[in-house]
């Protein structure tokens, strides 16, 4: 599979919960998407529980409008709802499937380690079916990575992805071992949140918050005093290489090796991404976005998350 630098997110499509503040209809998202693939940027990120499937939905009109083979799709298993599909992987798989008009997923993976391993176990009849080409883990720690990989490697298939939040507030996958795991076993290692939903955009700091009225805003907006000499290092580092801070932070993490799930809902930002995998930072300006960000004292795992081991 020949993955772009740098995968499309849909989390915040059909947001009816209101984590993002997002009120926009499916066919808006339709100009994003077209723009994307038509750049490159063809591997797409969802999961059954964004939206309750109505991110899945919305994106499988558009997949399947361009052509599923033009399109890379992963979505996910999510333990929490599992009782909604009998605890079966492969129920919630075909309902992903009937939701997104497919026939099988690029990537499917297993959303957090909730009832691990057991939930592993039941990816391998997917995989022997050709429901599933590959396979992966999201939120798990080193322990449990391996966990997943020997349990797949039994039955004669492999992990080839894991999933798990990396940003420059976030990078207890690399402290842990988990990237450099990765990358002796040949795993994809995918970072989310690698913006800390817009928190590491540029676009708002305490003077700018987030608009009232949505779970980032009441996450983000406590926190950003404490980011503001990360948000001026990161403005920096962009004007030395004329892109937006954003753009930085993202190819912070390209730069790191880690392949960065970027969330988009703007068409600007589709326009960014395409320009941000040929970003090359130097080592000193690593070590100073590092350096900002170790400052902060700031810790943005969520309340789903651990800190990896």
């Amino acid at each position: 599979m020949n993955l772009p630098e740098i995968a499309m997110g849909a989390w915040a499509w059909g947001d009816t919960d209101g984590y993002f503040g997002n009120t926009m209809t499916g066919e808006e998202f339709r100009p994003i998407f077209e723009a994307a693939v038509n750049a490159g940027l063809n591997l797409w990120d969802t999961a059954t529980a964004y939206s309750n499937g109505e991110s899945e939905k919305i994106l499988g009109g558009f997949v399947n409008d361009a052509g599923r083979e033009n399109v890379i799709v992963s979505t996910k298993f999510t333990p929490q709802m599992a009782a909604m599909y009998d605890n079966s992987v492969e129920k919630m798989c075909d309902a992903s499937l009937a939701r997104m008009n497919m026939e099988y997923f690029d990537i499917y993976w297993i959303h957090n380690p909730i009832g691990a391993p057991e939930y592993t176990k039941q990816l391998i009849p997917l995989l022997k079916s050709g429901k599933v080409k590959t396979v992966g883990v999201s939120n798990h720690n080193l322990a449990q990575i391996k966990e997943a990989d020997a349990i797949l490697k039994e039955a004669g298939f492999r992990l080839s992805a894991v999933q798990n939040h990396y940003s420059l507030l976030n990078r207890s996958s690399e402290e842990s071992g988990i990237t450099r795991y990765c990358k002796a076993n040949d795993i994809v290692f995918y970072g989310y949140m690698t913006l800390e939903q817009g928190a590491l955009s540029g676009k708002y700091d305490a003077a700018h918050p987030f608009p009232e009225g949505s779970a980032r805003a009441n996450v983000f907006n406590p926190l950003l005093p404490q980011l503001g000499n990360l948000i001026e290092e990161l403005k920096k580092v962009a004007a030395a290489h004329n892109v937006s801070a954003a753009q930085i932070a993202t190819a912070y993490a390209v730069n790191k090796g880690v392949l960065p799930i970027l969330g988009v809902t703007k068409l600007y930002q589709v326009e960014e991404a395409v320009k941000t995998a040929e970003i090359v930072l130097s080592a000193e300006e690593i070590t100073s976005l590092e350096a900002a960000a170790d400052a902060s004292g700031v810790s943005s795992i969520q309340f789903w998350e651990s800190k990896m081991e």
